[in-house]
């Protein structure tokens, strides 16, 4: 388009020229209102979620000078502490923000800053690539729809507000532009795109690492189905081998470089490293006939997996390696490791529109288009969403993803319809069809559905616990603990981590599967007699019981153990050596000090100085 052919302000000429400046704003925008809604929180460190603690509690023990390729917990069952399977590379933002504003504000203001503002860094990389995939396969000017659309995805956009600060929300700012790079036109580019995101999303973490997989099979069936894309598949091969190998070498930590198989280990290096060479081996000689490079793709990928099977046994089953019993009491009882349907309707429905929208928007733009590399992309992004659909039915964790991977069809189907509303003739067609219209494809309808209809609403018992769960772990009641002399407390599993980041105590365990000696001394203690759990308490060495009356794991020990320890406590028969300590009027917690009278001097606990303290 020409300036000259067409003088004055041109809205459309506008978000097409200059859609990075508009992204960025709107990036500012959006991110100021959540700062802005959510400095309650932020004020009060309101960190709600177990990782999210215990992501702040690892960038303390870094800037407190904790080996960098140290991840140990040491204030998490001391003094040995645990390993956390997380790399150090989302540590980097946080740590940044912290150091820079330490001098100015503080270091507890300094921190609550900081875990308000991270989360924003990788919304602004999510909305870039958003904004350049609609460009490139709906409209150069439909980006700003697809923005609008993104708060239709509920479940994506938590992982990117304030004080989110765990893992998820990098990871899927690579997921988008690993879709911005199967939409690219440009075969080098998009290949290399897709390599370096899948290498950064894994050297983060393995939750998305289906994804990855995923996208390196689309990259290859283009290249299967035409010749001319052997550009891209050589640029993501040399990406992801290389890319993989770097963040190992960067970001792995001292037990990451054992065989396990929960992070990226010499296991899943291997993998990316070998698929790299052989997916590049395959780029190089691109055979003419479609069906040899058939044959041969799927010769790489038998290769790959059969090297992977003989190598790597162990790590053939879940990659957390748990026990049955771990996974029988707690791992298999996690929500969000649940399938979408064994979940409420208020959650599935929202969970799953999106997706499901978005499916069939891309199914109707390949179907559609007549540009047949748009077309090429269009079904790229259907065979992606369409198996993130999928993964719904293996795990609802899946459902951020998921979101994210149908908001570019569930726009374009909007960009399709929307108009011919907007232009028919019956102002009611306009106006009613037009909303009915963008909140069906948006997802907003969701909400109002659930909410009008009363769809399952949550039982009188759950929101008990959830109120629960939202007082035991608020700042204010937490405090109070730090009114006794510092010690290990034995609690909640659940509870650990919120426990060592806002007080001086430490804990037993936390969710973390690397932690499962731990959190089964826990369950048994809670869920046994009292003689077992004070012989299981007196081998952790802890100071106080600490427990939390109807926050949600204690529903747990309550419905599998009606006569346990756990539920002798709630029931009042509280054996001698418990001391009752005394809380203020109106605190959520009962506590007790443990009577260690009969104890050995060498027995004391130990309290390791690494991950100091608290900065409230």
């Amino acid at each position: 388009m020409n300036d000259t052919a067409t003088p004055g302000f041109s809205l459309e000429r506008e978000l097409d020229r200059h859609w990075r400046r508009w992204v960025a704003v709107a990036w500012l925008v959006i991110a100021a209102y959540w700062l802005y809604q959510r400095w309650g929180g932020i004020t009060w460190l309101a960190l709600s979620d177990t990782d999210d603690n215990m992501r702040l509690m690892q960038v303390r023990a870094l800037l407190a000078g904790q080996d960098w390729y140290d991840l140990r917990q040491y204030r998490m069952n001391p003094p040995e502490g645990f390993d956390i399977h997380w790399s150090r590379l989302v540590d980097l933002p946080i740590a940044g923000l912290i150091l820079l504003l330490k001098p100015l504000i503080g270091v507890a203001w300094a921190e609550r800053i900081a875990v308000g503002v991270a989360p924003l860094l990788p919304f602004g990389a999510a909305l870039a690539a958003i904004a350049v995939t609609a460009r490139r396969l709906i409209a150069p000017v439909a980006w700003p729809l697809a923005i609008i659309f993104l708060f239709g995805c509920t479940a994506t956009l938590l992982m990117f507000m304030p004080l989110r600060i765990d893992h998820h929300g990098w990871q899927l700012a690579c997921l988008a532009w690993t879709v911005a790079g199967l939409a690219d036109r440009d075969g080098a580019r998009g290949g290399m795109t897709v390599g370096v995101s899948s290498a950064v999303s894994l050297t983060i973490g393995l939750e998305l690492l289906p994804y990855c997989a995923m996208a390196g099979a689309i990259v290859t069936l283009r290249w299967v189905w035409a010749r001319d894309e052997a550009a891209r598949l050589s640029r993501y091969a040399l990406a992801l081998g290389t890319g993989s190998a770097t963040g190992f070498l960067l970001f792995a930590s001292h037990a990451n470089r054992a065989l396990v198989c929960d992070a990226l280990t010499p296991v899943w290096l291997s993998v990316m490293v070998a698929a790299g060479v052989l997916l590049a081996l395959l780029a190089r000689t691109s055979p003419t006939t479609r069906t040899t490079r058939l044959a041969l793709a799927a010769g790489a990928g038998a290769i790959i997996v059969a090297g992977f099977a003989t190598l790597f046994p162990q790590c053939l089953g879940r990659p957390e390696n748990v026990s049955p019993e771990l996974y029988r009491l707690w791992l298999g009882n996690v929500r969000e490791a649940k399938p979408i349907f064994a979940h409420p309707l208020r959650v599935t429905i929202p969970l799953a529109a999106v997706p499901v929208i978005g499916l069939i928007g891309a199914v109707v733009s390949a179907w559609r288009t007549t540009d047949p590399t748009r077309r090429t992309g269009w079904v790229a992004i259907a065979l992606f969403t369409a198996f993130a659909v999928a993964m719904l039915a293996w795990q609802v964790r899946a459902g951020p993803a998921a979101q994210l991977l149908g908001l570019i069809g569930a726009t374009s189907l909007a960009w399709r319809v929307l108009p011919r509303l907007i232009e028919h003739p019956s102002i009611i067609v306009r106006v009613g069809g037009s909303v009915a219209a963008f909140m069906l494809l948006s997802g907003l309808f969701t909400g109002l559905v659930i909410r009008e209809l009363r769809i399952d609403p949550p039982s009188r018992r759950a929101q008990v616990v959830s109120a629960a769960n939202r007082r035991c772990a608020g700042l204010a009641s937490l405090r109070l603990l730090d009114r006794q002399p510092a010690g290990l407390m034995f609690t909640h599993v659940d509870l650990g981590p919120r426990l060592i980041t806002t007080t001086h105590h430490d804990a037993v365990a936390g969710p973390y599967h690397r932690n499962g000696d731990a959190i089964l001394d826990v369950h048994h203690a809670f869920s046994g007699s009292a003689a077992q759990a004070q012989q299981i308490i007196a081998r952790h060495h802890a100071s106080y019981l600490l427990t939390c009356p109807n926050m949600a794991e204690t529903t747990v020990y309550r419905v599998r153990a009606p006569d346990g320890f756990y539920s002798q406590l709630v029931a009042g028969r509280v054996p001698a050596w418990l001391r009752p300590v005394k809380l203020p009027a109106g605190a959520p917690y009962r506590l007790w000090r443990i009577d260690h009278s009969g104890m050995a001097e060498a027995d004391v606990p130990r309290r390791s100085e690494l991950n100091g303290g608290t900065n409230l």
